[in-house]
């Protein structure tokens, strides 16, 4: 049976659906939060059902696969798993060190097997993970000329795609992708595209898809239902989103990005105390940046400038450590050093060659700030408008806009802008929004509506 679930202006996404059997797969961001940026790789798999993998808990899963090279050091099958497994411990803890673990593991199976498929697709999602795409793009692509009828080394393809601005190739990856196995990564990585193209409600379809398609794996799975609710979130509908972020609290207690998710629906409330309370939950389990920043943005809206100093002052801790496992925050730490107004000649400088290297739309939103920040208006208005290509239903983007445009002193787009942000979601964030109320005001007092 073939089912067309894509009516957009990208038509040629068409999906094959044979019988009622779901594949099950899972999907990740490794830091999709700070505000809208996704600044890590986009929907990630686990290696789960694709390759075989058992239904243990992954610290066990590594002391089972060490066991095992232990009585067999050429085991290049399972030194590849336990590579796979590293990277997974890495997502959960939020520690980059098992980078490094996961590198030696896949680069010692590679080792004892050129061609092993779960290796090589391994090596692009670190790659991914260390914000290298296109180094992930080409071991993804090695990876699916070794067996191309494998889907994990499509997703790491169309991860790199999506970061490198290559979004066109990406859909016929994706393409590629759903019509060999329909499942939660293939699900939600379609969701993805859609929400890059402005088809909020056809993402928010995907995921739930992606969400119903389930997964082995309980953080996987939580992570899913997790972006369904940042999917609700991100449009200001806090009755969908609340509901989402608490089924998988109740499916994986102490979650900690469905706690940032809950944190985000008490701060919309008003609720400033109980949201500090569950970011500081989340980050003593995982202490992610994105935390750390909402934290520090909460803080600071409350008058709490002391405490959001001392996140500001632990976030440039964990970018050290971060970097140090050779994972590259060039572009993220410059929207955030825009926004602290901190050395701003610099930050435009490492914003434009982080651009220069994944010439996304979100490079180009975060270059055209920077722009801003310093003053160069009129180039800043060229990079929104790139950041804005896609169509992108993105309050941020749209903020940004509005106040590049009401630099230049075009005031009837500044107000339109402004308007599209908060109209997407009044929430967006808890220091712009005010801004952009404020500045809206300011408008409309000099240009009334007639």
């Amino acid at each position: 049976m073939r089912l067309v679930i894509w009516n957009s202006p990208l038509p040629r996404l068409t999906f094959l659906l044979i019988g009622a059997a779901i594949g099950i797969a899972a999907l990740s961001w490794f830091w999709t939060q700070y505000r809208t940026l996704p600044a890590a790789t986009q929907p990630r798999d686990s290696i789960s059902s694709d390759l075989g993998r058992t239904s243990l808990g992954t610290r066990e899963q590594v002391k089972e696969l060490q066991d095992r090279l232990s009585a067999n050091t050429r085991d290049w099958q399972a030194t590849s798993q336990l590579g796979i497994a590293f990277l997974q411990l890495a997502r959960e803890s939020a520690d980059p060190t098992y980078y490094a673990k996961a590198d030696q593991a896949l680069k010692r199976a590679l080792d004892l097997e050129p061609e092993d498929y779960v290796a090589v697709s391994g090596m692009g999602a670190l790659a991914l993970a260390r914000h290298r795409f296109q180094e992930g793009l080409e071991w993804g692509m090695r990876a699916r000329q070794i067996n191309p009828y494998r889907t994990y080394a499509y997703g790491v393809i169309a991860d790199a795609q999506i970061e490198l601005g290559q979004y066109d190739e990406a859909i016929e990856t994706l393409q590629a992708m759903v019509d060999l196995r329909p499942d939660m990564s293939s699900y939600a990585r379609i969701s993805y595209i859609r929400e890059l193209h402005g088809e909020t409600s056809g993402a928010v379809e995907l995921m739930q898809w992606a969400v119903d398609a389930g997964s082995p794996n309980l953080e996987n799975a939580a992570w899913t239902r997790t972006q369904l609710g940042n999917l609700y979130f991100n449009r200001g509908d806090l009755e969908r989103a609340e509901p989402e972020y608490r089924r998988t609290l109740k499916g994986v207690s102490g979650y900690p990005y469905a706690l940032a998710g809950m944190a985000k629906v008490f701060a919309a409330r008003g609720d400033s105390k109980k949201a500090v309370q569950l970011l500081e939950q989340a980050i003593a389990v995982a202490p992610m940046p994105e935390f750390i920043i909402l934290l520090a943005d909460i803080n600071e809206a409350n008058g709490q400038i002391e405490a959001a100093r001392k996140q500001s002052e632990l976030l440039a801790a964990i970018e050290k450590l971060f970097r140090a496992n050779g994972v590259d925050l060039d572009l993220e730490m410059a929207l955030f050093k825009a926004d602290q107004d901190v050395d701003l000649d610099r930050t435009l400088d490492e914003a434009r060659r982080a651009y220069r290297i994944r010439p996304s739309i979100y490079a180009a939103d975060v270059v055209a700030w920077a722009l801003y920040k310093t003053g160069q208006c009129g180039e800043a208005r060229r990079f929104s408008e790139q950041a804005l290509r896609l169509g992108t239903n993105d309050a941020l983007k749209f903020f940004h806009a509005g106040m590049i445009a009401s630099c230049l002193g075009d005031f009837p787009a500044a107000q339109k802008h402004l308007e599209e942000a908060l109209a997407t979601n009044p929430y967006f964030s808890f220091t712009y929004a005010p801004l952009a109320r404020q500045t809206l005001e300011k408008l409309e007092a000099i240009n009334p509506p007639e």
